[in-house]
C-alpha cells in the first residue's frame, strides 16, 4: 500500500506546489500591474501638467511673436516713411563712412548719376560720383570736428550740362556710428538770379551814366544841327535879308549858290545834318536801352528791332585778314504786326545779344557774302522775331549748352557766358515766351523769339 500511497501523494504534492506557485505568481502579477497602473497614472498626470505648461508657454510665445511682428511692421513703416521723405527731397543725399564707402543713396542721387542704390552700395564715393569735388580729408575733418562743412556755388557737370550746387558735409555721430551725410543742392537758378541782379545793377549804373552823358552829347548835337540849319537858311536865295547883305558886300548870291552846289557844299551840309540826326537817335535809343525796367507795356516789335539795328550799325562792318567787309542786312518786317505786351528794354537786350553773337560768328567765318536776316511775324497765339545769319552754324554739342550760365566759346576775357542765359531767362521767365534755335554746322544759325500775344 505504501507504493500506492507514494504513487498518489507525490503528484498531489506536486499539484499543490504548482497551485501555490501559480497563486503566488498571480498575486505578484496583480501587485505589479497595480503598481504599473499607478505609475502610468502618475506619468499621465505629469504629461498633462507638462502639456498645460507647454500650451501656456506656446501661448506666451505666440503673443510675443505677434507683438514682435507688430513692432517689426511699425519699424518697417517708419523706415519706409523716412525713406519716402528722403527720396522725395530734391537734394542729393549720400551717407558715407570715414573711409568714403557709400551706405545710403537717395533717389535724387540716382537721377544725378544714373546709378541705383543697390549698384553703389559699398562702393567708394568717387567711384559712383567721380565729378563730386569732395575729398576724403574733408569728410573725416567734418566727422572729427562735429561741424558741417559747406562748399557754395560749386560748378558740376552731369549729362553734358553744367550746373551749380551748394555742397554741405554733415557729421553723423551716434552710438557705434561715425559717418557723414553729403547734401547737394542745385542752385543754378539762384546763381542766374544773382547774376541778373548784378546785370540789372550794371544797367542801372549805365542808365545813370547815360542820362548824364545825354545832356553833354545832345547839347553839341543840337548846336551842330541848329548851325547847319542856319547856314542853309543864310545861303538860301529865297530870303530877302540874304540879298540885302549880299548887295551890301557886292556879292552875286545866285552865282555863289551855283558855286556852292558845284563844289557839293550843300551835300556836305546835308551829310552833317543826317549824321547829327542819326547820332541823336542813337543817343535816344541808348537812353531807352539803359533804363532797366521790368514794367510791361504794348510794344511795336518792328520799331524795337529797328532801334537795335541802328545801335548795332557799326558792328555790321567786320574785319577779315586786314580788310573790311560789310554785313548785308535783310529786313523782312511784317507791316500788320500787332503790338505785344513786354518790357522793351529787356527784349531789346535780348535782341542785341543775339545780333552781336551773329556779327561775331560772321567775323570768324569765311562766308563770302555775310548776311543777317531779321524777320517778324505773328499767328493767333504769339508774335515772333527771327534773327538768322549765314555763318558757320552751331555744333550740336555747343547748342545743348548755349543757354547755360557762364558757358562761352570765346577766349578768356572776351565774354562772360551770361548773355544768352540771361536772354533765355528774360524771355521764358519774365515774358512766358520761348527761344527756338535752328542750326547746323556750315548752314548758319537762326534764333526765333516768341512772345505770347494775349499776355496781360
Amino acid at each position: 500500500m505504501q507504493p500506492l500511497l507514494q504513487a498518489y501523494l507525490l503528484p498531489l504534492l506536486l499539484a499543490i506546489t504548482l497551485g501555490v506557485w501559480a497563486y503566488a505568481q498571480h498575486l505578484y502579477t496583480r501587485k505589479k500591474l497595480a503598481e504599473w497602473k499607478e505609475a502610468y497614472r502618475n506619468i499621465e498626470n505629469q504629461l498633462e501638467d507638462r502639456t498645460q505648461k507647454l500650451r501656456s508657454i506656446n501661448n506666451m510665445l505666440y503673443g510675443e511673436i505677434a507683438q514682435h511682428e507688430q513692432t517689426e511692421e511699425k519699424l518697417r513703416k517708419a523706415q519706409d516713411y523716412l525713406g519716402s521723405i528722403i527720396n522725395s527731397m530734391p537734394s542729393v543725399l549720400v551717407s558715407v563712412t570715414t573711409t568714403g564707402q557709400i551706405t545710403h543713396w537717395n533717389s535724387s542721387a540716382e537721377r544725378a548719376t544714373d546709378m541705383t542704390s543697390a549698384e553703389v552700395a559699398g562702393k567708394l564715393l568717387w567711384e559712383a560720383y567721380p565729378n563730386l569735388p569732395v575729398t576724403l580729408e574733408s569728410i573725416q575733418q567734418a566727422i572729427e570736428d562735429g561741424a558741417p562743412k559747406v562748399m557754395e556755388s560749386t560748378k558740376l557737370e552731369s549729362h553734358g550740362q553744367t550746373y551749380y550746387t551748394d555742397i554741405t558735409i554733415y557729421p553723423l555721430i551716434a552710438d557705434n556710428i561715425r559717418e557723414a551725410v553729403i547734401r547737394i543742392d542745385d542752385v543754378t537758378v539762384r546763381i542766374m538770379m544773382e547774376n541778373m541782379m548784378i546785370q540789372n545793377e550794371k544797367m542801372l549804373s549805365l542808365g545813370e551814366l547815360a542820362a548824364g552823358m545825354a545832356h553833354e552829347i545832345n547839347n553839341p548835337l543840337g548846336a551842330i544841327l541848329q548851325s547847319v540849319q542856319n547856314i542853309e537858311r543864310r545861303l538860301s536865295p529865297e530870303l530877302p535879308r540874304n540879298f540885302e547883305v549880299a548887295n551890301h558886300l557886292d556879292l552875286d548870291l545866285v552865282r555863289m549858290n551855283r558855286y556852292l552846289a558845284d563844289r557839293e557844299v550843300y551835300s556836305f551840309l546835308k551829310t552833317i545834318r543826317d549824321a547829327g540826326e542819326r547820332s541823336a537817335r542813337i543817343v535816344s535809343n541808348m537812353l531807352g536801352f539803359s533804363r532797366s525796367s521790368q514794367q510791361h507795356s504794348p510794344t511795336d516789335l518792328n520799331a524795337l528791332a529797328n532801334n537795335c539795328l541802328e545801335l548795332m550799325d557799326n558792328h555790321f562792318e567786320i574785319t577779315r585778314q586786314d580788310h573790311k567787309i560789310h554785313i548785308k542786312l535783310d529786313k523782312q518786317l511784317a507791316g500788320d504786326l500787332p503790338t505785344v505786351f513786354c518790357s522793351p528794354p529787356e527784349i531789346q537786350q535780348v535782341l542785341l545779344n543775339i545780333i552781336r553773337n551773329a556779327t561775331q560768328a560772321l567775323a570768324s567765318s569765311d562766308t563770302a557774302a555775310p548776311c543777317i536776316t531779321v524777320v517778324t511775324g505773328f499767328n493767333t497765339q504769339d508774335v515772333w522775331i527771327r534773327i538768322a545769319d549765314n555763318g558757320p552754324g552751331i555744333a550740336p554739342e555747343i547748342r545743348r549748352h548755349i543757354f547755360e550760365p557762364f558757358f562761352t566759346t570765346k577766349e578768356v576775357g572776351q565774354g562772360t557766358g551770361l548773355g544768352m542765359s540771361i536772354s533765355y531767362f528774360i524771355v521764358t521767365e519774365h515774358h512766358g515766351g520761348h527761344i527756338d534755335i535752328e542750326s547746323s554746322p556750315g548752314n548758319g544759325a537762326s534764333f526765333t523769339i516768341r512772345l505770347p500775344l494775349n499776355s496781360p
